[in-house]
């Protein structure tokens, strides 16, 4: 069994993934504007948009396709995902109360000839399905933009269907 294989085992949860994966959640970045993280109305948890921010509160900058290479990016994209999960654990309690990872957008900050966006974006989704299995596999749309606030490299925002 590889460990991909030994990591999605039904007994295994969301906690136990991040802990395999050697993820330790932050807290949840504050908004930096005027919204909130976070919105449940039913069984739906709407998250708002997150950048990749550092633990520090440091961000990652830059225009995909110009000086930013998508390896980064992805990996930018991945942090985006993590900082989702750390508002999807403060505004649940229990990642186990995700049942399904509903949608994504994802929009990165690209040079005007950029046409990888699925790529970075995959950073994201890739963790969600690591982290999530079967529930984290969603719709998505990944889109670019002349810029982001901050100029960050990724911005990601989910729906979530929650127990």
């Amino acid at each position: 069994m590889t460990f991909s294989e030994a990591l999605m085992r039904p007994e295994n949860t969301p906690y136990d993934r991040l802990k395999a994966l050697g993820i330790m959640l932050p807290e949840a970045p504050p908004p930096i504007a005027n919204f909130v993280t976070h919105v449940q109305e039913g069984k739906l948890l709407f998250l708002s948009g997150q950048g990749p921010t550092e633990n520090d509160g440091s961000l990652h900058t830059g225009k995909v396709g110009a000086d930013v290479d998508v390896e980064t990016a992805y990996g930018h994209a991945r942090l985006t995902g993590i900082n989702l999960i750390a508002v999807m654990h403060a505004a649940l309690g229990d990642l186990g109360r995700v049942r399904r990872v509903v949608k994504l957008l994802g929009m990165v900050n690209a040079a005007s000839d950029f046409s990888d966006h699925p790529s970075v974006i995959n950073g994201c989704s890739d963790l969600f399905i690591d982290i999530f299995g079967e529930r984290g596999v969603h719709a998505r749309s990944a889109v670019g933009h002349g810029s982001l606030p901050g100029q960050i490299t990724v911005e990601i925002e989910a729906i979530v269907a929650i127990d």
